[in-house]
C-alpha cells in the first residue's frame, strides 16, 4: 500500500470553494477507470482517465482537487500542461482558462483500506476481491480529479474496465460491455442527470445479485417504473433476505411518490451491501451503498430489521432531498441529513409494518443529539462550516438527530400536511439545483402562510438543549396549580436560549395491582418563554405521574418531579413511547449528575420486562452498563457491576428461547463482563459453555463477543482464538479475532496494540483497514485488569503526528479512541485531576493545531469532566 502523508493544502476552505464557483461552471465528466488488476494484492493503484468540460471566466485560473498517487499527463484545451509544475499536493492548477474548456488528465489513484475513496476488501471466506467507493464529503478526489464541492454539479459518463466475471456498476444504467482481452471487459454506463461529485459511485467484484421491478404512480398520477437491484458479497448470499429489502423499497417508493409527487428521477435503483463500510449507508443516486452489517449473519432482533428499514428509507429520501436538490456548501449539510432522518423515520412509521420507529427515535437517536448538543463544541443546526475538516466533523448528532428532532417539532408546529406541501414546492422550484436554508424557509412560509424566520432563528441559529419541567402545588390531594417551565443555555456563549415548543403534557394514573401507570390524559401546551400555566392539570389527583413532552414532539431534556420520576423507575408507564421518553429523560439526569446511576439501573431492572421495543431495551441496558462503569464511585463500582452481571446471567438463563430479549441481554452481558474487574470464574465457564452449546445459537457476532470477553480476562489464549477464527473465516470472525487479541490482559499485547493504532499498521507492517483499526482500538480499550494503563503522556506526544499521517477518518478513530479517560475522582474537584490538567495543558499550548483535532480533544475532555462530576455526586 502506497504511503502518502496528508498534503498541507488538502483542507479546502469555504471561501476557496466560493471563489472557484464564481469562475467555473461544470458540464460533464467522462471518467474511465481500470480495475482489471484489482485482485493482485501487489498492485496498490489503478489507472484513471478523466475528461472534464466546463465554462469559465476567460483568462482566469483555478484548480482541481486530487489525492491520487501520481498524475501522468494533463491536457488543457488541446495543449499539454507540465504535470510536475501543475500538481501541488491535493490540487492541480489549471490556467489560463478559456470561456469553454476541456481538460483531460491521466493519473493513477490509490486503493483505499480506510473506507475513503475506492475501498478494496479481500473476503477471508473465499479470497475474493471486492471494490466499492465512498466519497462524502470530499473523498471523490481520491478517485479522479474533480471540482469536489457540491454546487459544481455535472453529468457523468463512466466506463469501468474489470474482470469479465465481476458485477460492475455505477450511478447510471449499464449500456454496453466490450471485451478488452481474455477475461477482461470494459463496461459503459449511461450518462447521469446533473449531480454533485460526492454522490458519484463505483462498484466492482463478484457480488451476488437479485433483481425486481417497481411500478407505481405519483400523487398526481404520473406512472413510474423503476428497475430494482440488490447485491452483496457472494459469501453472504445465503444470509441476504432480498424479499424483505425489496418489499420495504417498494413501499418506500410508494410513500415518497405520494408525499413528494415527483417521480423517482434517477433511472434504476440498486442497493448494494458492502464490507468495512464507515457509514450506515450513502445516497448515491441509482446505486445506494449500505453497510453489510444489515446482512444478518447472526440472530437479528426486530429492532435491527427496523433500523435497516429506517436506513433504506433515509437514503431513499435523499434521492429527492440531497440529490435532486443539493446544498450549496456544507453549512447546509443539516438540511438534507435532518430532513432524511425525520422523513425517513416518518416513512417507516407510515409505510412499513414496523410500529416502533418513533420509540427508537426517542430513545436512541435523540440520545446522540442530547450528548452532542451539550459539548462545548456544539454548534447551531445551521453550522458555520469554514472548511472541509469541519465538514467531515459535522456528520454528528446535531446535523442528523437534533435537526431531525427539530423538524419533527416543526411538523407539529405547522402541521405535517403543510410540511410536506412545502417540500413538494421546494422540489418543483429547485430540481437539479443547489439551495440554502432561505430557499427552504421560503417554501415553508408560502405553504404555511407564516413568516418562518423567527422560528428558524430560535431553533436553527442557536445551540444547546432546553430543559422542560412541570411545577405543581398540591392541596387536599389534588393539584392546585401547575406551570410548565423551560430553561436553556447556549454552551458556546453562556447566553439564555428559550425556544417555541408545541408539546403535550401527559398524565399517568397508578394501578391497584402495582403494575405500570396507565395513560389517563394529555394536554397540548405551547410555550415560547420561560413559563406558562397548565390549567388542565388543576384538579388532577396528586398521585398521578406527569410527563412533559408526552409523545416526544419536541426536542428538550425533561426534568420530572420526584414523584413522577419514582413512578417511572419503580412501576413504569404503560405506553411504549412515553416509557422511552421518560427513561431518556432519566438518563440525561444521570449524565448531569442529578440522578445516581444505580438508581437508574434499579429502574431499568424493575421495568425491563415492560419494554417491548428491543431497540429501546438495548439502549437502556447499554446505558445501565455505561452508568455503572463510568458514573459510580470506585468504592461501589465493582460490587454494583457484579450485581448487574448476576442479574443479566439470571435473565439469560430464565429465557430459554432465541428471542430478541435474550439476544439483547447477551450483548449487554458480554459488554458488562468486559467492564468488571474480577468476574467470578463460574460466569466465565458459563460463557465458554455457551459458545459450543447449539441450543444457545449465538451466531458469529455473539460468539465473538463471548471470545473477546474470555480473552479480556485471560481465559482464552492466542492459539485458541486463532483456531476459532480459522474454523469459520469470515469478516466478522476476522475483526473479532483482532479485537480479542488486543483485549488480552498482557502488557506486551497492549503495547503492541497501541503501536498498531498509532501507526495504522499491524506488527507485520500491513496497513490496518478501517474495521481492523477500530477493532484494535476497541480491544485495547477493554482492560478490566488495568495492565494497559500508564501511557497517557505518549498520547499527547503522538496525536498530532497521527493527524498528519493518517486520513482524517482513521486519525479520528485513534484520537477519540485512545483519549486517556480511565479516571477516578479523588477530592471531588475534576479540574485538578491529572488527566484533566494534561488535556487542558495540551489545548492551551496547541491553539494552532487543526480545529478538527482540537474538537475531538475538547469533546473527550468534556466527557471526562462529566464522568468525574457524576462520580463525585455518586460518592456523596
Amino acid at each position: 500500500m502506497t504511503d502518502l502523508p496528508r498534503p498541507t493544502n488538502e483542507n479546502l476552505t469555504r471561501d476557496e470553494a466560493a471563489a472557484r464557483s464564481r469562475i467555473v461552471r461544470t458540464h460533464e465528466y467522462s471518467v474511465d477507470i481500470d480495475f482489471s488488476r484489482a485482485a493482485d494484492a501487489a498492485v496498490d493503484t489503478y489507472p484513471v482517465r478523466t475528461r472534464i468540460t466546463f465554462d469559465a471566466e476567460a483568462g482566469a485560473s483555478t484548480f482541481l482537487d486530487y489525492l491520487g498517487a501520481r498524475v501522468t499527463s494533463i491536457t488543457l484545451n488541446g495543449h499539454e500542461v507540465d504535470a510536475a509544475a501543475a500538481v501541488d499536493g491535493a490540487r492541480i492548477a489549471l490556467g489560463p482558462l478559456a470561456e469553454e474548456n476541456e481538460v483531460v488528465i491521466v493519473s493513477e489513484s490509490i486503493y483505499s483500506r480506510s473506507g475513503e475513496g475506492v475501498h478494496r476488501f479481500v473476503d477471508p471466506a473465499d479470497g475474493a476481491t471486492y471494490l466499492y467507493s465512498q466519497n462524502e464529503p470530499v473523498d471523490c478526489r481520491r478517485i479522479y480529479p474533480c471540482f469536489d464541492q457540491p454546487d459544481l454539479k455535472a453529468r457523468f459518463h463512466v466506463t469501468i474496465t474489470a474482470d469479465a466475471s465481476w458485477h460492475v456498476a455505477a450511478n447510471g444504467e449499464l449500456l454496453a460491455s466490450h471485451a478488452v482481452r481474455d477475461g477482461v471487459t470494459r463496461r459503459e454506463f449511461a450518462v447521469t442527470e446533473p449531480m454533485s461529485t460526492y454522490i458519484t459511485t463505483f462498484l466492482a467484484g463478484p457480488y451476488a445479485q437479485w433483481h425486481d421491478e417497481y411500478t407505481g404512480r405519483t400523487a398526481s398520477g404520473v406512472e413510474v417504473t423503476v428497475p430494482l437491484g440488490i447485491a452483496c458479497r457472494a459469501s453472504l448470499s445465503d444470509s441476504m433476505d432480498p424479499d424483505e429489502v425489496f418489499d420495504i423499497t417498494k413501499r418506500g417508493l410508494d410513500w415518497f411518490h405520494r408525499a413528494f409527487d415527483v417521480a423517482y428521477p434517477w433511472g434504476k435503483y440498486d442497493q448494494v451491501f458492502v464490507p468495512e463500510y464507515n457509514l450506515g449507508a450513502m445516497e448515491n443516486p441509482g446505486l445506494v451503498t449500505l453497510t453489510e452489517r444489515y446482512v444478518f449473519t447472526s440472530p437479528a432482533t426486530e429492532a435491527q430489521h427496523e433500523q435497516r428499514a429506517n436506513t433504506l428509507l433515509h437514503e431513499m429520501c435523499h434521492m429527492w432531498f440531497g440529490d435532486l436538490v443539493t446544498m450549496v456548501w456544507w453549512d447546509d449539510l443539516w438540511l438534507k441529513e435532518s430532513f432524511a432522518d425525520y422523513v425517513g423515520t416518518l416513512a417507516v412509521d407510515e409505510a412499513t409494518d414496523f410500529t416502533t420507529a418513533w420509540t427508537t427515535f426517542a430513545s436512541r437517536r435523540k440520545a446522540w443529539a442530547y450528548r452532542q448538543d451539550q459539548y462545548p463544541t456544539t454548534h447551531p443546526i445551521v453550522a458555520d462550516i469554514v472548511d472541509l475538516e469541519a465538514a467531515d466533523q459535522n456528520f454528528d448528532g446535531i446535523t442528523y438527530a437534533k435537526g431531525a428532532s427539530v423538524l419533527k417539532q416543526l411538523s407539529a408546529f405547522v402541521g405535517q400536511d403543510t410540511f410536506l406541501a412545502a417540500a413538494r414546492a421546494y422540489f418543483a422550484k429547485h430540481a437539479w439545483g443547489n439551495t440554502t436554508l432561505d430557499d427552504f424557509l421560503d417554501a415553508l412560509g408560502e405553504a404555511s402562510g407564516r413568516d418562518m424566520r423567527g422560528w428558524a432563528d430560535a431553533w436553527l441559529t442557536t445551540a444547546g438543549v432546553n430543559r422542560l419541567r412541570v411545577q405543581t402545588t398540591v392541596e387536599d390531594g389534588v393539584i392546585a396549580s401547575a406551570a410548565l417551565h423551560q430553561d436553556g443555555v447556549d454552551p458556546r456563549t453562556g447566553d439564555e436560549v428559550l425556544r417555541p415548543h408545541v408539546l403535550r403534557v401527559g398524565v399517568y394514573a397508578p394501578t391497584d395491582d402495582e403494575g405500570p401507570a396507565e395513560f389517563e390524559a394529555a394536554f397540548e401546551a405551547r410555550i415560547d418563554g420561560a413559563s406558562i400555566d397548565v390549567p388542565e392539570l388543576v384538579g388532577v389527583a396528586a398521585d398521578r405521574a406527569v410527563l412533559p413532552n408526552d409523545g416526544d414532539l419536541t426536542y428538550a431534556k425533561i426534568a420530572q418531579d420526584a414523584h413522577s420520576l419514582d413512578v417511572v423507575l419503580d412501576a413504569g408507564l404503560d405506553d411504549e413511547l412515553a416509557r422511552a421518553t421518560a427513561l431518556a429523560g432519566a438518563w440525561n439526569m444521570v449524565r448531569d449528575a442529578d440522578l445516581a446511576a444505580e438508581r437508574f439501573v434499579d429502574g431499568v431492572v424493575a421495568g425491563e420486562y415492560l419494554i417491548e421495543d428491543s431497540g429501546v431495551l438495548a439502549q437502556v441496558l447499554a446505558q445501565a452498563t455505561s452508568g455503572l462503569a463510568t458514573y459510580t464511585s470506585a468504592d461501589q463500582r465493582q460490587e454494583l457491576l457484579a450485581r448487574w452481571v448476576a442479574f443479566l446471567v439470571d435473565a439469560v438463563l430464565e429465557d430459554p428461547s432465541t428471542s430478541d430479549r435474550r439476544t439483547v441481554l447477551l450483548r449487554t452481558l458480554f459488554g458488562a463482563l468486559c467492564e468488571q474487574r474480577s468476574p467470578v470464574e463460574p460466569v466465565l465457564e458459563v460463557v465458554r459453555a455457551w459458545i459450543v452449546d447449539p441450543d444457545m445459537a449465538l451466531g458469529e457476532e455473539l460468539t465473538w463477543d463471548a471470545w473477546v470477553t474470555l480473552a479480556a480476562h485471560g481465559a482464552a489464549d492466542e492459539a485458541e482464538l486463532r483456531a476459532a477464527q480459522a474454523a469459520a473465516p469470515t469478516a466478522v470472525s476476522s475483526t473479532g479475532l483482532t479485537r480479542a487479541l488486543a483485549a488480552r490482559p498482557d502488557e506486551a499485547v497492549k503495547d503492541a496494540a497501541r503501536e498498531a493504532a498509532y501507526t495504522g499498521r499491524s506488527a507485520d507492517g500491513a496497513v490496518l483497514s478501517n474495521d481492523h483499526l477500530q477493532a484494535t482500538i476497541d480491544g485495547l480499550e477493554i482492560d478490566p485488569t488495568g495492565v494497559g494503563a500508564g501511557h497517557e503522556a505518549e498520547y499527547w506526544q503522538r496525536i498530532e503526528s497521527v493527524w498528519g499521517a493518517q486520513t482524517q477518518g482513521q486519525a479520528t478513530r485513534v484520537v477519540a479512541g485512545l483519549f486517556p479517560a480511565d479516571a477516578e475522582v479523588a477530592d471531588g474537584d475534576a479540574q485538578r485531576h491529572p488527566l484533566v490538567v494534561a488535556a487542558r495543558e495540551w489545548l492551551s499550548s496547541r491553539a494552532e493545531a487543526p480545529q478538527a483535532l482540537r474538537r475531538i480533544v475538547i469533546e473527550r475532555l468534556d466527557d471526562l469532566e462529566r464522568r468525574l462530576r457524576a462520580q463525585a455526586a455518586s460518592g456523596e
